[in-house]
């Protein structure tokens, strides 16, 4: 990945979810930089048990000096995302960035989880990803064509063929490695249109409501790194040359430490913390 000074200054950002946790993260460093943003999501009103809406999100966002599309809407329906896409377009005059943040977790084994939560993970985190990108492909050429530096960024793992992890919890591994084949795909399929097709997943556990409610409790958030890591490295990502820099399957840390990064005690979420949780996905 090559070093670069670009910035997401006049850039437009679409991302699935993103009003909590690492999506409103990584959306809060390209609004830093001045980047328009529009949310998709259907947090239009709170949840008892889950902080943040579409809205406290967006007025996070603003605040951080970015402008934003809130769109309430829904990554399993087409017209949802059609509409999405062509109001960013309408509002921002492009798209330049595509970020596929939405996704559903259930690590059940295959006695116990339902096929309606199997449609479910698979409906939003493998065919939500693949329909935003599709949708957006228009837009990214037009921005690769205008020197724009364009990318796609989804949030899913190596596709890491230890039988363990589809052993452990084979739904889930199947959407999740589904949305990692959409970025093994289309990077290989866009690589003559100069558009950037990458994954970022995180090398340790990532303090979110996901971690505390269906992996570990408090136990395993204290044991986790805070979204800013996955939000650095996301920006990094995103600012680096799209001819370069495709078809990769990117864990956090790496790339913060190619870019000269030594400080990740800064990340954690307990100071002095001796054992960090090493995430799903990942070996060792």
């Amino acid at each position: 990945m090559g070093r670069s000074t670009l910035r997401l200054s006049d850039r437009t950002v679409i991302m699935s979810g993103g009003s909590r946790g690492i999506g409103l993260a990584i959306a809060k460093r390209a609004a830093a930089d001045g980047a328009n943003i529009t949310l998709i999501a259907k947090t239009d009103a709170p949840h008892p048990k889950l902080p943040g809406t579409i809205h406290t999100a967006a007025a996070e966002l603003e605040a951080a000096g970015g402008r934003v599309l809130k769109f309430v809407g829904d990554v399993r329906n087409d017209a949802d995302i059609e509409s999405a896409v062509a109001q960013t377009i309408q509002r921002f005059g492009g798209i330049d960035v595509v970020v596929n943040n939405a996704s559903a977790i259930d690590v059940s084994g295959t006695d116990a989880i339902s096929m309606k939560k199997y449609d479910l993970m698979n409906d939003i985190n493998s065919r939500g990803s693949f329909l935003l990108a599709k949708t957006c492909l228009p837009a990214l050429r037009d921005s690769a064509r205008a020197d724009r530096n364009p990318h796609v960024l989804t949030l899913s793992p190596p596709l890491n063929l230890n039988p363990r992890w589809a052993g452990q919890m084979l739904a889930y591994t199947i959407a999740k490695y589904g949305m990692s084949l959409t970025t093994l795909g289309l990077a290989e399929e866009l690589k003559s249109d100069g558009i950037a097709v990458n994954s970022l997943w995180p090398h340790t556990t990532i303090a979110t409501a996901a971690v505390r409610n269906v992996l570990g409790g408090d136990d395993m958030v204290s044991s986790s790194r805070t979204p800013d890591i996955m939000a650095d490295a996301a920006y990094r990502i995103l600012t680096s040359p799209a001819a370069t820099t495709s078809g990769n399957f990117f864990l956090d840390d790496e790339v913060l430490a190619a870019d000269g990064v030594t400080d990740f005690d800064r990340y954690r979420v307990v100071a002095g913390q001796t054992a960090l949780e090493i995430d799903l996905f990942v070996d060792g």
